[in-house]
């Protein structure tokens, strides 16, 4: 009986020995025992990207882009969670964190009705513009590190925008920047791609370069809101309006009238680099903009116009063939 237990006894031992030795072994190999996060993973983890991604972090395109097709009723609904730190409305009370009636443009960690800001917020001078605020709601404490701001951060680009836009909206209502001109997806400037043709490069517009251009535009168009009709048709609030429809009874060419649908970014686009081609047959003898960034900065100026586009990266000219 006794060699029996013992027998016994021994084999447990011998296995809480290797199961320790194992356990020892496993932590060195996954460095078990360490805080950071292991240089090879052990297993997959569902969820989980892997640190820098297949093809490293994506591209976020510039906060003025993204503020130019920003939607400040989405900034609204995505500020809800932050209604239970700050107050946004004129003359409310501070809560956990400052009221944040006019804060675009304010300076930083000051007034705000006496609130008590972090020393590290205080030591970031200056004002809290568009690019600012873009950073501090990507992550709080990396852009003050000591901050009270227990938030994490709005990890989606146009999360940030849509907030940033509704709190512009709220006692600001700072002019936007204009938006810059970025490479296309893929695209290295003018390099050439692997059939030798040139890359395009998508153009985003300048409402103040757009009027410009369209000065000579305006020997046959009126622009303003309630202009009359010229040579051709009075073009407020074209932008995003029906083709060939209304104007103020304007007699559009049937040629013209044949083309359905709206006038949106690719469509003005194709438009403006050449009218007879578009639509030939049509009235207008303008020879058209050889150029996609004049074409962008008018399209831009038009929707600032009475507008109704949410204008992004204008449509890139195709290769040549």
């Amino acid at each position: 009986m006794d060699d029996r237990f013992n027998t016994i006894a021994g084999w447990t031992l011998f296995g809480g020995i290797v199961a320790l030795g194992l356990s020892t072994l496993s932590a060195h190999y996954f460095l078990a025992d360490k805080h950071e996060r292991p240089e090879k993973m052990g297993y997959a983890i569902a969820g989980v990207e892997p640190e820098g991604g297949a093809a490293g972090p994506a591209a976020v395109e510039p906060i003025a882009n993204r503020l130019a097709k920003a939607d400040v009723a989405k900034g609204e609904a995505i500020f809800a969670k932050c209604k239970a730190c700050h107050t946004i409305d004129q003359g409310a009370a501070n809560g956990i964190g400052p009221n944040l009636w006019g804060v675009v443009g304010d300076a930083r960690a000051e007034g705000r009705g006496g609130y008590a800001f972090s020393d590290s917020l205080k030591s970031k001078a200056g004002k809290w513009d568009f690019a600012s605020l873009d950073e501090w709601l990507t992550n709080p404490k990396k852009f003050a590190d000591g901050t009270k701001m227990s938030f994490a951060g709005l990890s989606d680009p146009m999360d940030r925008a849509n907030v940033i836009l509704y709190l512009n909206s709220k006692g600001s209502n700072l002019p936007l920047p204009a938006p810059e001109a970025v490479p296309a997806a893929g695209a290295a400037g003018t390099a050439s791609g692997a059939g030798g043709a040139a890359t395009p490069v998508a153009m985003v517009g300048d409402p103040a370069k757009g009027e410009k251009v369209f000065a000579k535009c305006m020997a046959c168009h009126t622009i303003e809101q309630g202009g009359a009709n010229g040579i051709g048709p009075n073009l407020y609030g074209v932008a995003g309006d029906a083709i060939a429809e209304g104007r103020g009874g304007y007699a559009f060419s049937d040629a013209l009238k044949a083309h359905k649908g709206v006038w949106d970014q690719a469509t003005l686009d194709q438009w403006l680099s050449g009218p007879a081609k578009f639509a030939q047959g049509t009235k207008m003898t303008f020879a058209g903009l050889t150029s996609a960034q004049d074409r962008a900065d008018v399209i831009a100026y038009l929707n600032s116009k009475g507008g109704k586009l949410s204008l992004g990266a204008a449509p890139a000219p195709a290769p040549a063939k």
